[in-house]
């Protein structure tokens, strides 16, 4: 791992990467390189500058071949020749940027960004490299920072604004990252989808034009995750370079890629600067958040495994990394919001006869909440429905031996509130004008530190109350009439509204290290590597339907690890496509994620129960894979009727493999098997009594159970609709 700086050339490299820039002629900084390690040399031939192209604007009198149209560039501006979309504008008395470099500075480690959720490195994990590039216009300073990790193929990057001016300066736009890649024979591969469909896996090829994803919405939305990768044509998911890029934030952002007319790639990713206007004043900076860049020659595979090592061990806190998640239950699909003290205790009880861990309270334990018209911002338990308090009732839970849980939306406000009645002016929204609902509620003003401090009080008192283990933090609409009566300057607002999450985050986090949060958002509706750094785990999605859960947590696992995942077996027919699938098939698919249940125990028969009982304890004999394995992705759910996935240890002694099928297939191939990666050849695995050798399960397959053909019926060990089958492999 190292930084080399000569000639004014800048190269990051740690054996498995390179990044290379350098300074230009006018003082600007162009980009030479980035992909598979390169040796230490000159690489500014890389660049060519001396080439004139027709209808060009050049910088110099005297050299037409300097155009910023034609160079590929690493911070672009507006408004200097370059007729791309730039990185950065602002606006005022002088609305040009001319950013010309001044110094740099090597720290080893990363430095913790201002209140802001980033990646963290100690001195021997990390180097950063700050730039400081300087306005000719203006005392206004840029400062570009890199981070290269010592054993990942990640570049981190962000910028910060320092107003050294007497005058305030109004930015309109500044990306985290801006990179010119030197061509556009690549396809695009990002995460959308829509409520119960989060993540769905989509590819396009690149054009001249730009193509981008983003979010308004005021969080990362359901709609399009902060996530897109570049891959070459023949990349496979084991094959091929990819480039993946994350934005490590919660809010409206907008992630592109521009082709231009020489087919040079402009990748840009950062705060969406729709609607976004930052008022600096003298002495003041503004820091971008995080976006992060991975290179891989091993396909979208080795992209992913590359995010979700990083994201395991440099981005979860310290308290989650290596501990072991609880298994839970969460009363929601089960009882909705009719549910008293004794058909919750009854609930728990049974839950723990059949192995879980943590009982969940979900909505409808404060106020008056019997529905979602009321109640939300009164964080204060519910007496008609819990009569001796919700401490009493956390008391009688833990003593079943039970950890405890709650439900909030703390970022909410019912206009059917004491809250509400008491501050209206703590609701967003333009006084006295007509407000958009979600959800019948509206949106508290985070903005304001008050609305944070009461929010952070009421939860306080009821986590100490409670001897709390577990929050599920809900957000369950987006952001409409955006606007803060208590804001000077609106373009400011929802990039002041997430930095009030993050602190309420931050402060709960810090003061209760203890407590297992898991953020979610109308199911996936804030699913980003931002929410991680603080909740370690994200409800995927409300959609508990296995078949559709193979599509999402196969998209999501492209840039996310699965014990992130929040994925738990529901009832059927199923709440939310009314599918019904079988009890084993709910289990194998939410065994890859952080395992749990959505439904009421004393519903099952007693068949089902030993199920259940055994389900929960083989999730707890695999639970350390699932936390610490690689995970590979075998077979697309997009691409095919058949999903397979799967684990292996990172010595690769034990493995555990998910294979489904979705439907049937008559008179189907007799022999059947999945191939499996990541193994060592050598090693002769144990499976379900069989020996096979790493080699042959990869280059041949594993054998898939005899499947029903119409003739088989007694050979058949598997047929009809939604099959599945974990495999655990021990090696010898």
């Amino acid at each position: 791992m190292s930084i080399l700086v000569n000639q004014q050339q800048f190269h990051l490299t740690n054996g498995k990467i390179s990044y290379i820039f350098h300074v230009l002629k006018n003082g600007q900084l162009g980009h030479l390189y980035f992909g598979k390690a390169l040796r230490e040399r000159d690489y500014r031939h890389f660049q060519r500058t001396n080439n004139p192209t027709p209808a060009s604007c050049h910088t110099y009198e005297d050299d037409a071949a300097f155009s910023l149209e034609t160079i590929q560039q690493e911070y672009p501006v507006y408004g200097k020749g370059d007729f791309r979309e730039p990185a950065f504008m602002v606006s005022g008395e002088k609305p040009i940027a001319n950013f010309v470099y001044k110094s740099y500075e090597v720290v080893k480690g990363k430095p913790r960004l201002k209140d802001l959720p980033a990646t963290y490195a100690t001195s021997g994990e990390a180097e950063t490299l700050f730039v400081v590039l300087e306005d000719s216009y203006q005392q206004v300073e840029l400062e570009l920072s890199y981070t290269i990790f010592e054993n990942e193929a990640v570049i981190a990057r962000n910028a910060r604004l320092i107003n050294k001016t007497d005058v305030e300066i109004s930015i309109d736009r500044m990306m985290s990252l801006s990179v010119d890649l030197p061509h556009a024979d690549m396809e695009m591969v990002h995460l959308s989808g829509t409520w119960a469909r989060e993540r769905h896996v989509k590819t396009r090829k690149l054009e001249q034009g730009i193509q981008s994803i983003s979010s308004i919405r005021g969080a990362s939305s359901h709609h399009h995750n902060p996530f897109l990768a570049l891959k070459t044509p023949d990349a496979t998911e084991h094959t091929g370079e990819v480039l993946g890029f994350q934005f490590v934030y919660s809010g409206n952002f907008l992630a592109q890629a521009e082709v231009d007319h020489y087919d040079v790639t402009r990748v840009q990713m950062g705060i969406h600067p729709l609607g976004f206007q930052w008022k600096l004043r003298s002495g003041e900076s503004f820091q971008t958040p995080e976006a992060l860049m991975v290179y891989s020659d091993q396909g979208m595979n080795g992209m992913s495994q590359t995010f979700h090592r990083l994201y395991r061990h440099q981005l979860i806190r310290e308290q989650w990394k290596y501990k072991e998640r609880p298994i839970l239950i969460n009363n929601w699909e089960a009882t909705y919001f009719d549910f008293n003290e004794e058909k919750l205790l009854h609930f728990a009880k049974e839950a723990k006869e059949l192995g879980v861990e943590l009982f969940v309270l979900d909505d409808g334990w404060f106020g008056k909440r019997n529905n979602d018209r009321s109640s939300l911002g009164d964080w204060t338990v519910d007496l008609e429905k819990l009569p001796d308090g919700i401490a009493s009732l956390a008391k009688k839970v833990k003593s079943t031996g039970l950890q405890f849980g709650l439900w909030f939306e703390p970022e909410m406000i019912s206009p059917d509130s004491h809250l509400f009645r008491e501050h209206p002016e703590w609701a967003i929204g333009i006084p006295g004008e007509h407000v958009t609902l979600g959800r019948n509620q509206r949106v508290l003003d985070y903005t304001r530190a008050e609305v944070v401090d009461y929010i952070f009080d009421r939860m306080k008192a009821i986590i100490e109350a409670t001897n709390l283990d577990y929050i599920k933090w809900d957000m369950n609409r987006n952001i409409t009439e955006a606007y803060s009566a208590g804001l000077e300057h609106q373009g400011e607002f929802f990039h002041r509204y997430i930095l009030g999450v993050y602190d309420l985050y931050e402060r709960l986090t810090s003061e209760f290290p203890n407590v297992l949060f898991e953020s979610c958002a109308g199911g996936g509706g804030r699913f980003d590597p931002a929410l991680l750094y603080y909740a370690p785990q994200t409800w995927a999605s409300d959609d508990t339907d296995a078949v559709e859960r193979l599509k999402i947590q196969y998209g999501t696992s492209m840039a996310y690890p699965i014990y992130s995942m929040g994925s738990h077996v529901s009832a059927v027919p199923n709440h939310q496509t009314l599918r019904e699938t079988p009890l084993s098939m709910r289990a194998d698919v939410a065994y890859f994620g952080t395992f749990g249940y959505e439904l009421d125990p004393s519903s099952l028969s007693d068949e089902e129960k030993e199920i259940v009982k055994a389900q929960i304890k083989r999730y707890q004999s695999l639970r350390h894979l699932v936390r610490d394995g690689e995970f590979i992705r075998l077979q697309s759910p997009f691409e095919s009727n058949e999903t397979a996935w799967m684990i292996v240890s990172t010595d690769q002694k034990e493995a555990i493999v998910g294979w489904y099928k979705a439907s049937s297939t008559p008179n189907p191939r007799t022999n059947q098997s999945v191939k499996l990666r990541g193994l060592d050849s050598d090693y002769g695995y144990q499976v379900d009594g069989d020996t096979y050798y790493g080699d042959e399960l990869m280059q041949h397959g594993l054998p898939l159970p005899i499947e029903f053909n119409g003739a088989n019926g007694e050979q058949a060990e598997r047929g009809g609709d939604f099959q599945s089958k974990v495999f655990y492999l021990k090696a010898e």
